[in-house]
């Protein structure tokens, strides 16, 4: 199998073309390959399918072998992987998700090389029924939640994938290792959950860890960064467009009045092509 791997901000994926369809084995193959000491080693295995209402469509297995409805970073990958291979020749193109459905894009292109990835990521989905969360309302706003003991408080918000937005004091030193893994799993959560951890730094910052559902944590998280600003806004700690600071780097977000689409930007890069034997 050919593959090119790639990252969004340390966001890493295994991106593969060619397939007419997602493969049987896809789960299997993402455990084995995102392996980082006996696979090529990635947060997600991504498949660029063909389409019948956008340019390709986006398939991401997680490196427990779970799928994920949608993957910010990894709509940037694909985006410029089709652009850059000679796959489509537009700079707007639409990129078909599972989960939040067809993705508008723009690529900012120089000299035939995408440099930067705008996507319309859609209507965040406040209501709690449908991101889904245990919790009849909407939105589901600064809600308590317990985990071992300790108590905090979450906003939730879908991307097309669901996501438990909690402010912290120091998000960059946070304990996200112990911290995530539970509350990902919270029975509030039937779907398990995205977990970000926010400080909010001033009304157009916020710094932002992630521990992503089936990946754990993660260098960056496209979905996260766009949660955690409408988070923000719905919270009053934000305007509606901010600079979202995560590990790997940064991501812009707005989350705009007009059309109540939130868009992100950000940077997609290449890292190596090779082959591995299936």
């Amino acid at each position: 199998m050919e593959f090119t791997k790639m990252h969004g901000l340390g966001n890493d994926f295994i991106i593969v073309f060619g397939e007419q369809e997602l493969p049987g084995n896809a789960s299997e193959l993402a455990v084995t390959l995102c392996n980082r000491f006996f696979g090529i080693g990635a947060d997600g295995l991504v498949y660029i399918l063909p389409s019948e209402r956008g340019d390709y469509m986006m398939r991401i297995m997680n490196s427990d072998g779970s799928e994920a409805e949608q993957c910010g970073n990894a709509i940037r990958c694909v985006s410029k992987y089709v652009y850059e291979h000679g796959l489509v020749s537009s700079e707007q193109i639409v990129i078909e998700t599972i989960g939040a459905g067809e993705q508008k894009v723009s690529l900012q292109v120089k000299d035939g090389v995408v440099e930067t990835v705008t996507v319309d990521m859609g209507e965040p989905v406040l209501s709690g029924t449908q991101i889904p969360v245990a919790i009849d309302a909407e939105p589901v706003l600064d809600q308590p939640i317990e985990a071992d003991g300790r108590a905090f408080k979450f906003t939730a918000v879908s991307m097309g994938n669901p996501h438990c937005v909690i402010y912290v004091d120091d998000a960059v030193g946070f304990d996200l290792a112990t911290w995530g893994p539970k509350l990902e799993v919270h029975p509030l959560f039937p779907r398990k959950v995205n977990v970000e951890f926010a400080t909010v730094l001033d009304r157009s910052h916020v710094d932002m860890r992630v521990w992503e559902r089936g990946a754990g944590p993660t260098l960056a998280c496209g979905t996260g960064a766009c949660a955690t600003l409408v988070s923000s806004v719905l919270n009053g700690l934000t305007d509606r467009s901010a600079t979202i600071s995560l590990k790997g780097g940064d991501l812009f977000i707005e989350w705009n009045e007009q059309d109540n689409h939130v868009y992100m930007t950000g940077p997609a890069q290449v890292v190596y092509t090779g082959s591995v034997e299936l």
